[in-house]
């Protein structure tokens, strides 16, 4: 029977609380054919917990436990067949497109299950999440308050900074045309953006950035999947931030004023004639 690859990864995403890289998950197979799999041996030494008990390698000795449970529970395990699809004829390497590939069809399988479990990958890597519906009860779990919605002003903050990254709380507000401080400030709080450092311009002002929290929330893996912009794009920022911090002089004949609305002192003097004497 053949290595199931689909199982393994399945038990390691459910096992890990932050989430598994591609790297990640090949150094576990690294550290497989490196350490073996071999069981415990007669000859290796078990490990004797507070009342005198002996349990299991990597078992947590605890108090409570007498020595009748822990033989029950070592019997279990050594009677426990071993699966060849888990741990037998397991490949030396395990390409990422193989990773890839059976977690698109755990992905699947567990959105036609409906169970209430996904599996995303993020900016750090895939794991196992529940579905956005419970998140209600998993507030109550944790005793934790209803999430915050974002202001229409922090939302434009944040979109300027995504697209404009790294960008001075000037750029911002020269762009937004009112105060941006509320905005920055509520999201440095909210760890969406961060202080990436100081712009090579007098005064050397500070320039944000966004975080990884900032990809999760918007639910992308890198910058690059932002959709498309027009409005934000680098080139029409940077001629419209130069127009706007070096403001073209207008003339009154700019701003629709006809000739003979012109001061007097502007206008040409007809030809031949000479100022009238007082």
């Amino acid at each position: 029977m053949a290595f199931n690859l689909k199982k393994v990864l399945k038990a390691l995403l459910l096992s890990s609380s932050q989430p598994l890289a591609i790297k990640d998950i090949q150094a576990v197979f690294t550290r497989f054919h490196e350490q073996g799999s071999l069981p415990l041996t007669d000859g290796e030494a078990p490990v004797t917990g507070p009342d005198g008990a002996t349990v299991t390698d990597g078992a947590t000795p605890v108090a409570s436990v007498t020595t009748t449970d822990v033989t029950e529970a070592a019997e279990v395990i050594a009677e426990a067949p071993e699966d060849p699809e888990l741990y037998q004829d397991v490949p030396s390497l395990i390409t990422a497109t193989q990773i890839r590939e059976a977690t698109d069809v755990i992905a699947e399988e567990l959105r036609a299950a409906d169970d209430g479990l996904l599996l995303i990958e993020g900016s750090n890597g895939f794991r196992i999440v529940t579905h956005p519906r419970f998140a209600r009860w998993v507030r109550i779990l944790r005793a934790e308050p209803p999430p915050l919605k974002l202001s229409q002003s922090s939302v434009e903050t944040m979109a300027i900074v995504a697209y404009r990254q790294p960008v001075t709380r000037a750029e911002i507000e020269t762009i937004r045309g009112v105060s941006a401080e509320a905005g920055v400030n509520k999201l440095l709080e909210r760890e969406l953006i961060y202080v990436v450092g100081r712009a090579d311009l007098p005064g050397r002002p500070i320039q944000y950035g966004t975080t990884d929290k900032f990809l999760e929330f918007v639910g992308v893996k890198s910058l690059d999947e932002l959709p498309a912009s027009d409005v934000l794009s680098s080139r029409q920022i940077d001629e419209w931030l130069s127009n706007a911090m070096n403001p073209a002089k207008l003339s009154d004949t700019d701003m629709g004023l006809s000739d003979e609305q012109l001061p007097l002192e502007n206008a040409a003097a007809p030809s031949g004639d000479t100022p009238a004497q007082a």
